[in-house]
């Protein structure tokens, strides 16, 4: 995707600094509560009144918890206005005392539908289903599909959380793993178009392996070396992703690599790196890596610092390549 946008911004000159101004300057944030799907968001309406907001979302503070994930793209998609509650997740810090009152368990995610207070992802989605109709086919009917997901989730767990005794032992769990992702491939190239089980739109089906796919692919690169999406091996899979991330819904949800690989150890109780060159060499790229820049109006207004700051190139080459990179932010 971000190759295909460099590529249509070659084909056109970066603009000038004085042609940049205006569009900084006009630049007005979307309205959380109805625009683009907006992690700080504390309200989404989708453009009903919000007196008829009939769900509250209880979910964790930095948008990190996988079920919460699932839940949140659920109504997402489905457009049903929806209240957000931020809570502290276990492995990060002291759960609230005010959601211990709700949530005795401190448990997330957890939903407030209709005045009733409903705890575990999955019995979530089925209230849901129940009050605001399925999205695609309902939960109950896409059960082999869960069980698939589930079955993946434990073979990543026992590859990437548990260290191994020794070389033979971690190809023995690559196999493992690799063996049970050949069957989501599977499912995903037996239908002409990118969703699990066939249709012209996400569903539910999809949702449940969202979460810890979009997790397995970065951990996995990180601390195995092992690329999820590879379009030569896994092009089904890869084309599934493609598709997710068209979505604007998904982006809103959609969290880094290196926020993942570092907010998992907590959650699952450590991840274990194989110690291979492609391994060492991954985690070098995830960490060290560029990042990505804040704010396209600061770039602009500070312009001169960055430039000035830049240790890579002459003033003359970074001035371009600043004013290439702002003409795609802010003109996409």
């Amino acid at each position: 995707m971000l190759l295909s946008k460099a590529a249509t911004l070659a084909k056109r000159a970066a603009l000038s600094w004085s042609e940049l101004a205006p569009l900084a300057a006009s630049y007005v944030p979307p309205d959380q509560a109805t625009g683009p799907t907006h992690s700080q968001a504390l309200v989404r309406t989708f453009g009903q009144p919000e007196a008829s907001v009939r769900v509250t979302l209880f979910r964790d503070n930095h948008a990190w918890c996988p079920y919460c994930q699932k839940v949140w793209l659920w109504l997402e998609e489905k457009r049903v206005p929806y209240r957000i509650a931020k809570v502290t997740m276990f492995c990060y810090g002291q759960k609230e005392d005010w959601y211990k009152r709700i949530v005795p368990s401190g448990m997330l995610p957890a939903a407030e539908i209709d005045g009733r207070i409903v705890t575990e992802s999955d019995v979530i989605l089925e209230k849901l289903e129940a009050a605001f109709g399925p999205l695609g086919e309902p939960l109950a009917v896409i059960m082999p599909q869960r069980r698939l997901e589930r079955q993946l989730f434990g073979a990543w767990c026992e590859w990437l959380c548990y260290p191994s005794s020794s070389a033979a032992e971690e190809a023995t769990k690559q196999r493992a793993f690799e063996e049970v992702l050949a069957r989501m491939e599977k499912e995903l190239g037996a239908t002409p178009g990118p969703w699990i089980r066939g249709g012209e739109q996400l569903s539910t089906a999809d949702l449940v392996f969202v979460p810890y796919v979009e997790r397995m692919g970065a951990s996995l690169y990180y601390y195995k070396g092992f690329t999820m999406c590879d379009r030569t091996a896994r092009p089904a899979l890869c084309r599934w992703w493609d598709a997710l991330e068209a979505r604007e819904t998904y982006r809103g949800t959609q969290s880094d690599f290196h926020t993942h690989v570092h907010d998992l150890p907590p959650q699952m109780g450590g991840c274990y790196p194989n110690g291979s060159p492609t391994q060492r060499a991954n985690t070098a790229r995830v960490d060290a890596g560029p990042s990505r820049h804040r704010s396209s109006r600061a770039e602009a207004a500070f312009r001169e610092s960055v430039i000035g700051s830049n240790p890579c190139a002459t003033p003359v080459v970074v001035d371009e390549a600043l004013r290439c990179a702002l003409t795609l932010l802010l003109t996409e």
